[in-house]
């Protein structure tokens, strides 16, 4: 018998309120991204969540990764590269919006320029 549904989707860790990776401290509509840590491969909804369930400290991507997969569209499940994600302001798979100010934290999750 075969399973014809769609992929499981990867588990998202940390204080999770919905089935779109909202958390207790990111929650609103445009709220729907995860990211999966350099430092241990698991996604979380934002570095709060991280910070206060993966029980070691954070590390960046760096800039040379840029094309692991390590977004997730709470909307549809899709995992985007990370060049990808900073270029857009919505899911390229399903058009669900991002939420612009997530720019503000960039530096947190991924090595920067300069």
């Amino acid at each position: 018998m075969t399973h014809d549904g769609p992929p499981a989707r990867p588990r998202v860790l940390g204080a999770v309120v919905d089935d779109e990776t909202r958390c207790v401290h990111y929650r609103t509509d445009v709220d729907i991204v995860a990211i999966r840590f350099a430092c241990c491969g698991e996604y979380y909804p934002c570095h709060l969540c991280h910070e206060e369930a993966a029980g070691h400290p954070a590390r960046q991507w760096p800039l040379g990764e840029r094309d692991a997969r390590a977004i997730l569209c709470g909307a549809c499940g899709a995992e985007l590269p990370i060049a990808t994600y900073l270029e857009v302001d919505a899911c390229p798979e399903c058009r669900a919006a991002f939420n612009p100010r997530c720019r503000l934290h960039t530096h947190l999750y991924f090595e920067t320029e300069g």
